[in-house]
């Protein structure tokens, strides 16, 4: 990739069109022998991923999921979906139900600024009873919820565990990592999406991971010499301010 900061490039005359390549395609910082894209040390201020969590059932576990005596939230979250979707079981026996194939666990995962509709998310189960093991499990279908209590997103499918519990004839065992947390890839399909409006803005901020005097002052300066105009004013050591060309307000992407 060629250092866009110390080779000369073609410019054009719109300062709007530039700010858009400049914006859009790779920017990257003055250094010799390596360059970085903006989306690498930056963010636009206040466009950022949201935490999703939801409570959920694994299924199909090898005897190793929670306990009846110790965690009954599992048993009667398993007798309340099995009412929903029809099978009546008789509260009166609820406490001879024993369920070790089934275990509660708590599902969160990260919705990215921009997601749309039908993209897929990873996933990251944990129990939160007394299950020994998610291992072989399957995870029953999960609504995704925001701190708003919206749901944006449904997790189902096979879940993958890093770890494993084995236990030999004598009660001694081996557990390797945490068998009781487990993830499932692009296991949550988006259905409600986070607005982001960028419209009418007349400022765009961008907010520097790691917060730098000089690595502001590069990225103010590398904006405006490919915009051709004073575009960009590195504020403090970790924010940069862009004002948008009166004419691409409406359309900031461009």
């Amino acid at each position: 990739m060629e250092n866009l900061v110390t080779k000369r490039q073609p410019v054009n005359r719109n300062p709007a069109v530039r700010l858009g390549i400049t914006l859009l395609l790779v920017l990257a910082l003055a250094s010799p022998g390596w360059s970085t894209r903006l989306k690498d040390i930056s963010s636009l201020k206040g466009i950022r991923s949201n935490q999703l969590v939801g409570y959920g059932l694994v299924v199909g576990l090898n005897g190793t999921g929670d306990s009846s005596n110790n965690v009954d939230f599992a048993i009667r979250s398993t007798l309340n979906m099995l009412e929903r979707m029809g099978v009546h079981v008789e509260r009166e026996r609820f406490s001879n139900i024993k369920l070790k194939n089934v275990a509660a666990v708590m599902v969160t995962a990260n919705l990215p600024p921009f997601a749309r509709l039908g993209n897929k998310i990873d996933v990251v189960i944990s129990s939160i009873g007394d299950a020994k093991s998610l291992q072989g499990g399957t995870l029953l279908l999960t609504p995704l919820k925001g701190v708003d209590g919206q749901v944006y997103a449904l997790s189902q499918g096979p879940i993958a565990v890093g770890g494993y519990v084995a236990s030999g004839a004598a009660g001694g065992g081996v557990t390797k990592n945490h068998p009781t947390v487990a993830s499932i890839s692009k296991g949550a399909i988006i259905e409600r999406e986070v607005p982001v409006r960028l419209e009418d803005k007349k400022e765009l901020f961008l907010a520097l991971y790691n917060s730098d005097f000089t690595t502001a002052e590069k990225v103010r300066e590398t904006i405006n010499r490919f915009a051709g105009a004073n575009l960009a004013r590195a504020l403090d050591s970790g924010t940069v301010r862009i004002s948008i060309p009166e004419s691409y307000q409406s359309n900031p992407a461009e």
